[in-house]
């Protein structure tokens, strides 16, 4: 899949509103291990800690009626479950995570407090599928 630049400023749009702004610091310690100018995104100050909300927002708002209506399914043990869980609960659409038997219970009980049923199933996430 190629990803444009005018698909990038699609995107900018669609998430006004709907993640948190995140700031860009300048990183000192970083760029001078690295010799370049290192900037750090502070992703971690979205909802669910991560950067995955906003993939998980933008191809959720993408989904059309039925397909909402229908819910979706994800499997993850970790950051995109909980961003999926988070959004589909924000946009009504109903959400099943699949995640290994060993996810840890923090991992499970965040996913399901943002709204999604949770299925464990398998050792790995090669097995969950």
């Amino acid at each position: 899949m190629t990803v444009t630049i005018e698909d990038i400023h699609t995107a900018r749009q669609a998430l006004e509103g709907q993640v948190v702004r995140t700031p860009m610091l300048y990183s000192p310690k970083l760029s001078d291990i690295t010799g370049a100018e290192i900037w750090v995104k502070y992703e971690n100050m979205q909802v669910t800690n991560s950067f995955k909300d906003r993939g998980a927002y933008i191809r959720l708002s993408k989904l059309t009626d039925a397909q909402k209506q229908n819910g979706v399914i994800a499997m993850s043990a970790g950051n995109h479950a909980q961003a999926v869980a988070y959004h589909a609960k924000r946009l009504g659409i109903p959400a099943t995570i699949v995640m290994p038997q060993f996810t840890p219970f923090n991992k499970v009980e965040r996913t399901k407090a943002h709204g999604a049923e949770v299925v464990l199933s398998g050792e790995t996430l090669d097995d969950a599928r």
